[in-house]
């Protein structure tokens, strides 16, 4: 028996090439790659820790998870193959993430790689030109399989070895998900809530705060996680202020504080939890309570006690503050 290891996002393109290839006989191992940035990376309604936990799961296919975060800051720093329209540096990604199956794929000692790419379905990625560079740059030229298009690209060795039958594989092309989903519900496959994947780089109000980060040299993992929560203003070309924007936010801002980060909370009345990172002084800090006051219930009053402790320091000091006006909160707004 023939084995493969499918690279798998949790996403319906790749559970469905999954499917194809392992009810073709095809041993089937798949391997989930972790990033910061990926959408399907969230706990299920069932309980999984991912979409991609779930789809293996449904499938009954062995899942590998890798977590291939510091590398891929370092090519969102210096993409060789460039960005996408927002900070998605689609190739290098794929790249990245093939060269991690081919490591699977020797440890394991399968024969070729899987993956859900629907020709045309992604502008930089999936054009065919695209996906023969990946296929070079990652060293598995003729070794990866598209079930979903096999039948519109060059014949691969699984296909012409016999590996895998093509007359079995399918055509699929372009952005249209109406093909994919007849297929779903053709395999009775039905509970896919992020059907196509996804990234957050592609956004362009959470590129433009990675963006932040590499102009000021920040880049890194847990910064990365800052941005996925509150508001967030530029104080300074070192400093940043962070805005819990509720409850659960203000206890992620507090788990996420490192040793000497700023934390600013209200004292008597509803309000945000801050978290300043960076080389603060005592106008930055005066700033940064302004800040707060500006997020909080002030029911009427002109100024607030806000209290403020540099971690991990426990005893915090009190300055009474004024709220920022609006107008002056669009400079720092990143």
């Amino acid at each position: 028996m023939k084995k493969a290891v499918v690279l798998i996002s949790g996403g319906l393109d790749s559970t469905l090439a999954a499917k194809m290839v392992r009810d073709q006989g095809v041993e089937v191992v798949a391997l989930n790659c972790k990033t910061p940035f990926c959408l399907c990376d969230k706990k299920t309604s069932n309980g999984y820790d991912s979409q991609a936990d779930q789809a293996a799961n449904d499938l009954g296919i062995e899942l590998k998870t890798i977590n291939i975060g510091e590398d891929f800051l370092d090519i969102i720093k210096n993409p060789r193959y460039g960005y996408g329209k927002n900070l998605n540096p689609c190739i290098d990604c794929r790249i990245l993430m093939f060269r991690k199956a081919k490591e699977l794929m020797q440890q394991t000692g399968a024969d070729f790689i899987v993956t859900g790419e629907v020709l045309g379905q992604r502008p930089m990625s999936q054009h065919r030109q695209a996906l023969q560079i990946i296929d070079k740059q990652s060293g598995l030229e003729g070794l990866v399989l598209r079930p979903l298009s096999a039948r519109l690209l060059s014949e691969t060795l699984p296909e012409k070895t016999g590996w895998v039958d093509r007359n079995k594989l399918l055509n699929f092309s372009g952005r249209r998900r109406k093909p994919q989903m007849d297929l779903a519900k053709a395999f009775n496959i039905k509970d896919y809530p992020c059907s196509a994947g996804g990234c957050l780089l592609t956004d362009p109000l959470f590129a433009k705060k990675v963006r932040d980060l590499l102009n000021h040299g920040e880049l890194n993992l847990n910064n990365i996680e800052l941005l996925k929560i509150g508001r967030h203003f530029r104080l300074g070309p070192k400093v940043k202020l962070l805005v819990g924007r509720d409850e659960q936010e203000n206890e992620r801002l507090l788990k996420l504080a490192e040793e000497g980060d700023y934390l600013f909370d209200t004292c008597d009345i509803p309000g945000p939890v801050a978290l300043g990172r960076g080389l603060f002084n005592d106008e930055l800090i005066r700033l940064s309570c302004a800040i707060v006051c500006n997020h909080s219930d002030l029911d009427g009053k002109l100024s607030i006690d806000i209290v403020y402790t540099k971690a991990p320091e426990k005893e915090g000091r009190i300055l009474k503050a004024l709220a920022i006006s609006d107008n002056e909160l669009i400079n720092f707004r990143i």
